[in-house]
């Protein structure tokens, strides 16, 4: 589709001039190494290793005997290990706070003062930097501005090398403990969930494949020389440094006793809080009142507000594992859904994900996209969810040159489609490859990969390369158009709107906002609050930094 404004002006750096599509971004400085991947997810999810007092039943608010995978899970295909989860999570498993009380936890999980380690021990080795980088870019045919962006894409950030961007953890990572090793947010990212501490190089998004932040900028992509100038990643939600997880306990209880709610106090201290001391607050309140938070949020809000609520409460591979589940299993599947998180997540984080999604709802998460997919978008989704991609590969030009040319051969040079030697490219190469094999494609061809995806494919399989392209080009814009499409038109997509906003107001809500008004000429806040309202509009925009 075509955005306001039309044509943009080619951007420096190389690629030639987009057709009608994202307005090209300002070249983007020339990629440079990656620094060496941290010990887990960036900065959130703690490593799985004793249980999660959630309860195993699928759709509940908690989940109970769920582990977080000790020390992380090997990567497919010789790749380098990567660490699951980061501090966010503890690495004896979920806190024991916020969830379901009198179920025992498989495991169990500290007490508020006993926390997680601030390496993944057990975990994966550190990636070693990516070596070389990436030609400028110019805006990408299809429409992404900015054809070559930082990796993983977004304007103006550096990629958050595998995941979430983090930001500095909560005082010792998940509830009471020390950092969690790097994953979702609090911990030292490492191509998972956002955290503090340097992580290594992502698939070319932000990150490994743009995760949820906990705040400061990843290390190592803050300040990344991306072609000609210095960008760096933010999200709008960042770690509070004064952060007083028994305060925000009593706010909280404050709130919900006696008459009425206070939505307002509800609203400004879980907007203002990362995913990894939301989990500190849970835990914290159990320990102080020997009450389930979650619950007692659950009996106090209602509707959208609480839907969103809950999903902010939720740890985040958990999330990931539960929007996947409820893809699969609602009513049909929910193809968009899949593409979106599986395309954008990291090894680890998918690594991760599949462990909970096991643990949590008894099926392995690979064999139930077989049995609800089929065709090409079945292989697809399967190669994704396998976490296999190379991460952290070096840019080989004559490869590079090589792999468009299969892509031509399977393609535009044959009659009929191989639809699986471009499932083989774009889901095993690195998107920071990726990135050069899509201008040496235009330079034998003289058409955009995008066109050439979309003449010869059609249906899902056809939306999952555009996706997967989309987000090598330019990933800010790639969640930009997502949130236009559940708000253009009647109705919005709250779901889709909820789990965009959750998963990356920590990472890289700045680009995407920067990136939403560059699109369509009107500011992310005035699309909120026009198809908004009440408690659930004053969220949204709280954690999108529009309050």
């Amino acid at each position: 589709m075509s955005y306001p404004g039309g044509g943009y002006p080619p951007a420096g750096g190389g690629y030639p001039p987009a057709g009608g599509g994202y307005p090209p971004q300002p070249g983007y400085p020339q990629q440079g190494g990656y620094p060496q991947q941290g010990g887990g997810y960036q900065g959130g999810m703690p490593q799985p290793s004793a249980g999660l007092p959630y309860s195993a039943t699928p759709g509940s608010v908690g989940f109970e005997n769920v582990p977080m995978g000790g020390g992380g899970m090997p990567m497919p295909g010789g790749q380098p290990a990567q660490p699951p989860y980061g501090s966010a999570y503890p690495q004896g498993g979920y806190p024991q706070a916020g969830y379901p009380a009198g179920q025992p936890a498989a495991g169990g999980y500290p007490g508020a003062g006993a926390g997680y380690p601030g390496s993944a021990p057990g975990g994966y080795p550190g990636n070693a930097p990516a070596p070389g980088g990436y030609p400028g870019s110019a805006p990408a045919p299809g429409g992404y501005p900015g054809s070559a962006p930082a990796p993983g894409g977004y304007p103006g950030g550096a990629p958050a090398p595998g995941g979430y961007p983090g930001g500095a953890p909560a005082p010792g990572g998940y509830p009471g403990g020390a950092p969690a090793p790097g994953g979702y947010p609090g911990g030292a990212p490492a191509g998972g969930y956002p955290g503090a501490s340097p992580a290594a190089p992502g698939q070319g998004g932000y990150g490994q494949a743009g995760g949820y932040g906990g705040g400061a900028p990843l290390a190592g992509m803050q300040n990344l020389n991306i072609a000609g100038g210095r960008m760096k990643e933010e999200g709008t939600v960042k770690a509070s440094p004064s952060f007083d997880k028994e305060k925000d306990a009593e706010i909280l209880r404050k709130a919900m006793k006696g008459m009425g709610t206070d939505e307002k106090a509800i609203i400004d201290v879980l907007s203002s809080r990362t995913n990894q001391q939301r989990q500190e607050i849970t835990q914290a309140y159990k320990t102080m009142y020997g009450k389930d938070l979650l619950k007692g949020l659950e009996s106090e809000i209602s509707g959208k507000f609480e839907t969103l609520v809950l999903a902010l409460m939720k740890p985040l591979p958990l999330y990931d594992a539960s929007e996947i589940h409820r893809a699969i299993k609602g009513v049909g599947t929910d193809e968009d859904d899949l593409i979106e998180i599986l395309c954008s997540r990291s090894n680890a984080q998918i690594a991760q994900i599949k462990e909970i999604y096991k643990k949590v709802f008894g099926k392995d998460m690979e064999k139930e996209l077989l049995s609800d997919t089929s065709g090409h978008f079945k292989r697809l989704m399967v190669s994704l969810a396998s976490a296999g991609r190379q991460e952290n590969q070096a840019v080989d030009h004559a490869k590079a040159k090589q792999d468009a040319q299969d892509l031509y051969d399977a393609g535009e040079g044959r009659f009929g489609t191989d639809e699986s030697k471009f499932n083989q490219i774009l889901c095993m190469r690195s998107y920071e490859h990726l990135r050069v094999v899509f201008d040496e494609y235009q330079a034998l061809s003289r058409k955009t990969i995008e066109k050439v995806i979309s003449s010869e494919m059609s249906g899902d399989i056809k939306n999952g390369m555009l996706s997967i392209v989309k987000l090598v080009r330019n990933r800010p814009a790639f969640f930009a158009e997502k949130l236009y499409r559940t708000m253009k038109g009647a109705g919005t997509k709250d779901r889709d709107l909820i789990r965009i906003v959750v998963t990356r107001c920590e990472v890289d809500m700045v680009q995407i906002k920067q990136e939403f008004l560059r699109l369509y000429s009107k500011s992310l806040e005035s699309f909120i609050s026009g198809d908004t309202s009440g408690d659930y509009k004053k969220m949204l925009l709280a954690l999108i930094g529009g309050r």
